[in-house]
């Protein structure tokens, strides 16, 4: 095997995906790889794009927009248009995260808070039935 192609094996160990997981990005035209007869071949460009596909699944981004990203770098504008369009999507997307963090942090609060009224309540009738 060359250094520009690997197996479908070797792509599962280098990224900690499944052999399904590569075939379902294949599927859904965010991979190419080369074909052998059965055996698929994955090529530096596909490992590129791999590598972007995770990083746009941890921060959240549909694979529909990912595949929407990636091809727009053949636009043949330097990627211009790539980086405008996923800066857009990534600063409203950021914004999102950021106003679900501030729902979660809210929800912490009450719920702590709660938590210690109830707490206060059940120490308050423990108390009362040892006074008794």
């Amino acid at each position: 095997m060359t250094d520009d192609l690997m197996t479908i094996r070797e792509m599962c160990d280098l990224f900690g995906v499944t052999a399904r997981t590569l075939r379902f990005y294949e599927q859904k035209e965010l991979l190419s790889p080369v074909r052998d007869g059965q055996k698929r071949l994955f090529t530096r460009r596909d490992r590129a794009r791999l590598k972007l596909i995770l990083r746009g699944k941890r921060f959240g981004f549909p694979l529909e927009e990912i595949r929407q990203l990636l091809d727009l770098y053949d636009v043949g504008d330097q990627q211009r248009t790539q980086y405008t369009r996923t800066i857009d999507l990534a600063e409203r997307h950021l914004n999102e995260l950021r106003a679900q963090r501030a729902e979660l942090d809210e929800a912490i609060s009450d719920l702590s808070g709660q938590l210690d009224w109830g707490r206060k309540m059940l120490a308050s009738m423990e108390q009362d039935e040892a006074a008794e």
